[in-house]
């Protein structure tokens, strides 16, 4: 922001605000009602996201748990493949998924009234509605649905004597004559629901209903501005009717007469939309200031302690108070324990290549069409293209036959830093992959949405020594699942195979080689959705645009026992499995030096673990 917008404390603001409280309107925003329990926008949000997600990728409400980190990543990775919504932030993104879920509004006046039925009026309620009660505030504008301010005023005036209770007049979209009339007749406290009452007939949710404001509410909130200053709590200034009605009061020759004051968790998070306003407010003379202050009950708790109330309504609003977060507490003179202790499915990746072989083309290229060549050769390298460049690693006499029609010719080396470079990392993982599948009874699946590696499964006519080495080197896996690793769905008859999704990630200044146990079904092509006949979900299964994974209910109810000790030894099979080699070392050809450029990875054979709060000799280990 500006250096022309200060940025000030909630205490600051409080302490100034005490002074003439009942010279402000407030503006509430779906934040304002977060400690209620009723889900704030970025919640609703994620919840639409799922109901999308899982309606187009063919899964269940129940199998997917939009709190889990895992699904958050893998529906934020599916709506960036999309053009569903609009991108991640965009002020629309609100409006066009709750839309895009709801088209009907019958359906969101239903949406909205099952959020706010789990709501109970929080600390700030309960402040605003007695300084409502107290004659200390005289308008509270909100675009919410919920009744929470004014069901918190009816609580405060039944502790106040008859003549002393002020009963606030509540008026939403069908029953805005009545904000005119108190505007008019400067009849106060008001209460104003510029997007409709949960009981309102008409509320306003989606992009259509919110490009104009209701003439009279606007009105309303206009006038209002011109006579107090406001002071606006958990809005986000997504709504460009509101925000333009807002931007309107600047043109009177004396707006916010008492300032204008957001408040936000960070000064950084403001919208474009809201550090114009306030830029323009300050340029128009306004007294305009970006309060931080974490939650709405924390900015209540300040103000409380400044305003003066009554001693009932004191009494009756610090019930309602959050326990002080940081108390006094008696450290444990015991030795803490050394477990249970969290052990992760990923391997430390101890040493990368750094070099691999720096191909020249003729011609530019990409990568895809290089793999093509490659494969139509039967050449087992690994490349990256970068225009007419290639970095690979494999058999270069190979590589230059294979590519023949482009003109290859080795040309030194090729640095790679996967940090900086996303195609040395694209390519490092591909190397990876390849290397952990070698000389193992592991076959590698390469997808844009992740590589994997699934068991091989007997074949028909193989060698009898690599059958019997295969059962040798699976037998712990096999036990750890206690079930086959290979097989056929019952009834449905498709393969399946067990197997891993594999990432390479750098996780604090160190790389690590992630694995995810993961049950493959391959469902016959005939059998996918006409809508997607080539698409694949972000599992790597066939996504299905109506009737789901056809195999969905066996592989949940195949994992459903599994639980810490099954997980436990699974993943102990798969470390061991992956890293079994000599001096932990994996190459993904392992030709004689000189032939061409190996990518050789060094991996640990401990997975990770957590940590305790203290040090224990466990963690100096090496096997």
């Amino acid at each position: 922001m500006s250096n022309s917008v200060p940025v000030i404390s909630a205490a600051h603001f409080a302490s100034a605000f005490a002074l003439r409280p009942h010279l402000f309107a407030w503006f509430l925003g779906a934040g304002a009602s977060a400690a209620s329990g009723i889900p704030t926008g970025y919640a609703m949000i994620r919840d639409f996201k799922k109901k999308i997600f899982c309606r187009e990728a063919g899964y269940s409400l129940r199998e997917v748990d939009s709190g889990d980190e895992l699904w958050i990543e893998r529906i934020d990775d599916f709506f960036r493949r999309t053009s569903l919504l609009p991108p991640d932030g965009n002020p629309n993104e609100y409006l066009a998924a709750f839309e895009a879920v709801f088209p009907n509004e019958k359906q969101r006046r239903q949406y909205i009234d099952d959020a706010i039925s789990k709501g109970t009026p929080c600390f700030g309620h309960r402040v605003l509605a007695a300084m409502m009660s107290s004659k200390q505030l005289s308008c509270v504008f909100t675009t919410n649905f919920d009744p929470l301010v004014e069901e918190s005023a009816t609580l405060g005036n039944s502790l106040l004597s008859v003549e002393s209770r002020t009963k606030p007049t509540v008026a939403a979209l069908d029953s805005a004559d009545r904000a005119l009339r108190c505007l008019d007749e400067s009849d106060w406290p008001l209460v104003a629901k510029l997007h409709g009452d949960y009981q309102s007939i008409k509320i306003k949710n989606t992009g259509s209903e919110l490009e104009r404001q209701d003439e009279r509410m606007r009105h309303v909130l206009v006038e209002a501005c011109k006579r107090f200053g406001l002071v606006v709590v958990g809005y986000s200034g997504r709504d460009a009717s509101v925000m333009e009605a807002l931007e309107s009061v600047l043109k009177d020759p004396n707006p916010y007469p008492s300032g204008l004051y957001w408040v936000t968790s960070s000064a950084t998070r403001l919208l474009p939309a809201v550090q114009q306003l306030l830029k323009h407010a300050a340029l128009a003379g306004v007294d305009v200031a970006i309060i931080e202050a974490k939650t709405f009950d924390e900015l209540a708790a300040d103000i409380v302690n400044q305003i003066r109330l009554p001693d009932v309504l004191i009494e009756h609003v610090m019930q309602r108070r959050a326990p002080v977060r940081l108390q006094p507490v008696k450290l444990p003179e015991a030795e803490a324990r050394t477990f249970p202790i969290v052990r992760y499915s990923a391997l430390l990746v101890e040493e990368l290549p750094c070099v691999a072989r720096r191909m020249t083309l003729k011609k530019t290229a990409t990568s895809p069409e290089v793999r093509q060549l490659l494969k139509d050769h039967k050449c087992r390298a690994v490349v990256a293209a970068t225009g007419r460049e290639l970095a690979v690693f494999g058999n270069d006499a190979e590589v230059v036959a294979a590519l023949r029609d482009l003109g290859a010719q080795p040309a030194g080396i090729a640095e790679l830093d996967p940090i900086r470079d996303s195609w040395a990392l694209g390519l490092l993982y591909d190397a990876l992959v390849k290397a952990l599948s070698r000389h193992r009874p592991l076959l590698p699946r390469y997808k844009r949405s992740g590589h994997s590696l699934v068991v091989a499964g007997p074949r028909e006519g193989e060698d009898a020594e690599w059958a019997r080495k295969r059962e040798a080197q699976l037998a712990p896996l096999r036990s750890a699942y206690e079930a086959n690793l290979t097989g056929l769905v019952p009834k449905l008859g498709y393969p399946y195979q067990e197997g891993v999704f594999l990432k390479l990630e750098r996780i604090e200044d160190r790389w690590w080689c992630g694995f995810e146990p993961f049950t493959f079904v391959d469902v016959p092509r005939e059998q996918l959705a006409v809508k997607a006949p080539e698409n694949r979900d972000e599992l790597g299964c066939p996504a299905f645009s109506r009737g789901g994974d056809p195999a969905g209910d066996w592989r949940r109810e195949r994992w459903a026992k599994k639980f810490n000790k099954h997980w436990a030894g699974i993943i102990n099979a798969w470390a061991v499995l992956l890293t079994s080699a000599p001096d932990n070392e994996v190459r993904a050809f392992g030709f004689e030096d000189g032939k061409g450029v190996d990518a050789a990875f060094s991996i640990s054979p401990v997975t990770g673990w957590s940590r305790p709060s203290h040090h224990h000799n466990y963690f100096e280990r090496t096997k």
